[in-house]
């Protein structure tokens, strides 16, 4: 059976700045003078990591920061951001994902971000999109190294017993890719709002709707 492997929850709905927003919002909360604009913001998305890009900043302005407490203030905002209404399915989403429940094909998330980000994102989409619509879901708690380390890609293929030539990623940022990419698999780049500017030369295929996606038709014909 073969398998759509989601990468993350932007690829779900475009959390990107409601991130920056909580983000913003976390740094004030900390007393911190720090501000991220939409530019800064872009320049950091090369890597997964909210708590490493914390770390980052406050060693490029020497400043010292408790880079988890101040992350997971920002979760917690970021949270009660989606509760009060601000997500919704990218486009194509809620259509690819229930294509392939009818036609048999394995669905999983596989995120590195907390098991609370992962209920707060899906909270956010229902009744369009939930937890049950996901045949598995990896996430913070399932592998310890995020990506572009391959690791929650491999653990899905094998909980899943699929390889990776009957699967296909979606991703949203360079990092996932990467590490779909060292898993063995093709990979749709669907660019968030803000990585839209970057390079996805190494996906097999971008798209700006999953409408649009010839790997998600090549999936469903395997």
């Amino acid at each position: 059976m073969p398998a759509i492997l989601f990468g993350s929850i932007g690829t779900l709905a475009d959390t990107s700045e409601i991130q920056r927003a909580a983000f913003n919002s976390a740094f004030e909360r900390h007393g911190l003078d720090w501000h991220w604009d939409r530019e800064d913001y872009v320049s950091m998305l090369g890597s997964s990591g909210g708590a490493q890009r914390i770390a980052d900043h406050a060693e490029r302005s020497g400043e010292q920061v408790d880079a988890d407490a101040v992350h997971a203030t920002k979760s917690e905002i970021f949270r009660e951001n989606l509760v009060a209404g601000g997500a919704s399915p990218r486009p194509g989403v809620v259509t690819a994902v229930r294509n392939a429940r009818r036609d048999g094909i394995h669905v999983a998330l596989v995120t590195t971000t907390s098991p609370d980000n992962v209920r707060a994102v899906l909270d956010a989409l229902a009744p369009d999109l939930r937890a049950e619509d996901f045949d598995l879901v990896v996430d913070a708690t399932t592998v310890q190294a995020p990506k572009p380390d391959p690791a929650a890609y491999r653990h899905a293929l094998t909980s899943l017993q699929e390889t990776p030539g009957g699967c296909v990623a979606v991703e949203d940022n360079l990092g996932g890719v990467d590490a779909a990419v060292a898993a063995g698999l093709r990979v749709i780049a669907f660019p968030n709002a803000n990585t839209t500017g970057h390079d996805f030369a190494a996906a097999t295929e971008r798209v700006e709707s999953l409408d649009d996606a010839a790997l998600v038709g090549d999936v469903a014909r395997r």
